[in-house]
């Protein structure tokens, strides 16, 4: 039963670790002697990345005989910029030492977009991933 939701499990889970990640207070002195201008931009991005890697695998897990793979990935990119708004008004509404920020929004969209056009690509791909 675990093996045939695999997907789902690590979407889920990559979605807890994202919003844990982003709602979480960390030390300053935790970037280990790194100083890299809008280094959070590209964590941001990563993250979203991943989470629309990780969220068309579970649309095909769990649709994809009902929705094409257009409009899986359209669905995912929306659930997950969705998500990542939610996080950033999250974060200036709960947080009191994190700010909401409409950069790290545009980071995640980003990163959702590209994420789910690397999908589109391995999938259409005639030697790549297989849909249906």
């Amino acid at each position: 039963m675990l093996k045939a939701k695999k997907f789902s499990i690590a979407f889920f889970g990559w979605m807890a670790f994202v919003a844990w990640a982003c709602l979480t207070t960390f030390p300053e002195d935790g970037t280990l002697g790194l100083d890299i201008p809008n280094f959070d931009k590209v964590v941001h991005f990563c993250f979203y990345f991943g989470a629309a890697v990780l969220g068309t695998l579970f649309a095909k897990e769990t649709w994809h005989a009902k929705r094409s793979l257009v409009g899986s990935l359209i669905w995912v990119v929306i659930g997950v910029v969705l998500f990542g708004i939610i996080i950033e008004v999250l974060q200036h509404t709960l947080t009191t030492d994190r700010e909401g920020d409409i950069l790290d929004v545009l980071a995640n969209t980003c990163g959702a977009i590209a994420g789910a056009t690397t999908m589109k690509l391995l999938f259409s791909n005639k030697r790549g991933l297989n849909w249906k």
